[in-house]
């Protein structure tokens, strides 16, 4: 496949920058099962994003593809999410299947919130049809697809849908798990930070978890 000669460039570079002392508490931090190469995030990114450029994105999406299912260090995951960061992926139709896809798999805060992007991207490219699937995961067994659901809409600012947000919250609000409790007050400080009287209106006429409203009122005055 074409796209292994991206994979070899992205793990020999990451092998290149490992930190062995790092990654031992890099894995302790995350309570991670994989091991780390002991890269910091922001230059994984820039490690798949420049490697990518020599690359088609139909390429760099197999990439991702590949990097996800064959991780050896949990970097390449990052790796992955990055490359399906790309301008030309971020908006691409299969980005919401990818995503549940990784979400389900990751299964921890680290995935569900870097991929919250990806969803804030295609509620801009599709928006009905990326809140329709939004609303779905907000009912989803899954803990970690309901936080997704939760935190979607993170930095939207005024371009936040506040009929979503409240939908996605309301079945969620007796929520005692705290990845749960923790994405609902994120949330509404986020879109305070817009609209701080709706989010004071809508706490005055909704109970919620004791962390979700702490979470929620942090910087409201």
């Amino acid at each position: 496949m074409e796209s292994d000669g991206l994979v070899r460039e992205i793990r020999d570079a990451l092998r290149a920058r490992a930190d062995p002392e790092r990654a031992l508490a890099q894995q302790a931090y995350m309570k991670s099962a994989l091991p780390f190469y002991g890269v910091r995030l922001p230059e994984v990114r820039a490690v798949a994003r420049s490697a990518a450029r020599s690359y088609e994105i139909p390429v760099a999406a197999e990439a991702a593809s590949v990097l996800w299912d064959t991780v050896t260090h949990r970097e390449e995951w990052y790796a992955a999410m990055a490359l399906r960061g790309l301008a030309g992926l971020r908006r691409a139709p299969d980005t919401l299947e990818v995503v549940t896809a990784m979400v389900r798999s990751g299964r921890w805060w680290d995935i569900t919130d870097e991929l919250s992007h990806r969803v804030a991207d295609m509620l801009d490219a599709d928006a009905v049809t990326t809140a329709r699937v939004v609303r779905a995961w907000s009912v989803d067994e899954d803990l970690w697809m309901r936080r997704l659901a939760i935190i979607s809409q993170l930095g939207r600012k005024e371009r936040t849908d506040r009929a979503l947000l409240a939908d996605v919250i309301e079945p969620n609000r007796g929520d005692a798990e705290f990845f749960v409790a923790k994405a609902i007050g994120w949330a509404l400080r986020d879109y305070a930070r817009s609209d701080p009287d709706w989010v004071r209106a809508y706490l005055d006429s909704h109970d919620l978890r004791v962390l979700s409203r702490r979470e929620a009122t942090r910087h409201l005055i």
